[in-house]
């Protein structure tokens, strides 16, 4: 592969490795607010009323870690939880096992991503909920109930509008019309998901809520959910028994284009690994798609896509020193970028100083922007090379 071709960017959602990278080694510190996280939990709470939050700790707990914020959650409260996959499953009871709460050891566990084929031992096993999303999950599941003459507990997920997972309707119609397929299932929740949610205006969120309501006349079984982060900011119609929020407990903006009612929690400081000064016109990085044109200095910064800063972000991420912005300047390359550090006064700005990649004056929505994403996918690639820290709630420090 040439310099110029564009690399093929890795998938860094993995968990994070048990061995933290020691500061003194790392390229980059990662600061994860537990306290954040909890705050951002009563919130949701107390917009919500009466109706509980959940909590979805997917994807590693959206790449924060699921161990330490599902413990945290948990100590805030938190009963019910909702992974997409059985292997998330089995090590979020692994982890709320290991914290030694017998409230932690009796929390709901929830699989998103449907019955996969020859699974049901493994879910019995770690006591998780599957999520049945079709006539066939329904048939298969309770058929391994009936073997073991135990309504196991599952929740029914009818698609009201996305065409993804879930009863469609002419499934759910054969459900209306043959109730005895049910039978001997223990049924949580019935749920679906939004696909707007956070457009508040956009006629399909009034179109889904109607639909889930029909879904209720014909499954009042258990209790009802509809909500994400953004439905929980829709009004109280779309509450039911219970909400399902992710995104908004990790600080991203739950309503784009408004003020964000949610803390920040995490913070990402690049480490200047090399400055340079440049007095004469001078190309930077990859493809020369920076020209410095008179005097100016750079700094090279140990991250790069590799470590989740995405290579959209080429000369337009911002940094920041303190409350001073530091541009990228040039491509990000797999391991390092460069930003233009001219405007920041010389002794502030040396090797080892930390620049805000995400922080107090860039937080992951702007980031998110400048990349042409959401934050999401920007909180979900945060790799494992950098050096962890947890902050607040019961897990302080460093991760071990």
């Amino acid at each position: 592969m040439s310099a110029n071709t564009p690399p093929s960017v890795p998938n860094p959602a993995a968990p994070v490795p048990a061995a933290n990278i020691p500061a003194a080694r790392a390229g980059a510190v990662l600061t994860i607010d537990l306290n954040a996280i909890t705050a951002n939990y009563h919130s949701l709470t107390d917009r919500l009323g009466g109706v509980k939050p959940s909590a979805v700790v997917k994807a590693d707990a959206y790449g924060l870690g699921a161990g330490p914020v599902a413990i945290t959650l948990a100590n805030a409260g938190c009963r019910v939880f909702f992974v997409a996959h059985l292997e998330e499953g089995i090590r979020l009871r692994h982890a709320l096992n290991e914290a030694g709460d017998s409230n932690f050891v009796h929390a709901e566990i929830h699989i998103l991503g449907g019955l996969m084929p020859d699974s049901h031992e493994a879910l019995d096993s770690a006591r998780l909920i599957p999520v049945l999303g079709s006539l066939d999950d329904i048939h298969s599941w309770k058929q391994y109930c009936e073997r073991l003459n135990r309504p196991l507990p599952c929740d029914i997920h009818a698609d009201t509008g996305m065409a993804r997972l879930g009863l469609p309707p002419g499934e759910l119609d054969k459900l209306e019309s043959e109730p005895s397929r049910l039978e001997g299932l223990n049924v949580h929740f019935v749920l679906s998901h939004l696909a707007r949610a956070d457009e508040p205006d956009h006629a399909k969120n009034a179109e889904q809520l109607e639909a889930f309501q029909h879904v209720r006349q014909i499954l009042p079984h258990g209790r009802a959910s509809l909500a994400n982060s953004s439905g929980i900011f829709l009004g109280s119609d779309y509450h039911f028994d219970l909400a399902r929020p992710g995104a908004a407990l990790y600080g991203i903006a739950p309503v784009p284009g408004q003020a964000n009612p949610m803390a920040q929690v995490i913070r990402l400081q690049g480490k200047i690994a090399q400055l340079r000064s440049v007095d004469t016109p001078q190309t930077v990085g990859y493809g020369s798609t920076h020209r410095v044109e008179g005097p100016a200095r750079i700094a090279t910064v140990a991250v790069g896509y590799a470590d989740g800063y995405l290579r959209s972000l080429s000369n337009k991420g911002t940094g920041y020193i303190g409350n001073i912005p530091v541009p990228v300047v040039g491509r990000v390359s797999m391991d390092l970028i460069t930003l233009d550090v001219s405007d920041v006064p010389e002794h502030l700005c040396t090797v080892g100083t930390m620049i805000d990649l995400i922080g107090p004056n860039n937080p992951v929505d702007q980031l998110a922007d400048e990349a042409g994403t959401i934050g999401y996918e920007i909180l979900t690639s945060l790799g494992h090379r950098y050096h962890r820290v947890y902050t607040g709630g019961q897990k302080a420090g460093a991760q071990a």
